[in-house]
């Protein structure tokens, strides 16, 4: 019962859904405006703002409940696709090309060497940004490459997690 719009997730014993993709964008919005607020934090607030990027889905805060304000106010859940809890580590490791865009921010503060760096990872922040919006659209899963990488997928809130060990790719 799969359809061109509505694309499945193939997971273990199940389908779900693949989340909407209009729903990560504004969830990334939302991140996004947080980091950039922090960063107004005079001297530490890049610092601050690039942490809550990286480590945003690993949180163990209740208002938070592992996963970043904008996905918990948009009722949307990243989850392993082995089942296992998320925590900073696998955060770190599907963020991090996200993070890019607000270490700027910390590298405007560091003469000379932050500014030569500045282009550079500006230049990789907005053709991994590319990327990652592309793969987010196109693939049947919605796995982004951070989502590869960190062995995680995204949910909308109803969908469960049981059954999650083998998701397969295109």
């Amino acid at each position: 019962m799969s359809d061109s719009n509505n694309p499945l997730v193939t997971t273990g014993l199940s389908q779900k859904p693949k989340a909407d993709p209009s729903k990560r964008f504004i969830a990334a919005i939302i991140d996004s405006a947080i980091a950039f607020a922090l960063c107004v934090i005079p001297l530490i607030g890049g610092i601050i703002g690039t942490i809550y990027m990286l480590l945003r889905d690993g949180l163990n805060y209740e208002f938070m409940d592992k996963r970043s304000i904008g996905k918990k106010l948009l009722k949307l859940r990243p989850v392993t696709i082995k089942g296992e809890e998320m925590d900073i580590v696998i955060s770190f490791k599907r963020n991090w090309m996200l993070a890019l865009g607000v270490m700027i921010m910390f590298l405007i503060i560091i003469p000379l060497f932050g500014w030569v760096l500045i282009p550079l990872i500006a230049v990789c922040f907005f053709v991994l940004g590319i990327i990652e919006s592309f793969l987010i659209l196109t693939k049947k899963d919605g796995r982004r490459w951070g989502d590869v990488l960190a062995g995680t997928i995204i949910i909308e809130e109803g969908e469960r997690q049981d059954n999650l060990e083998t998701v397969q790719p295109e």
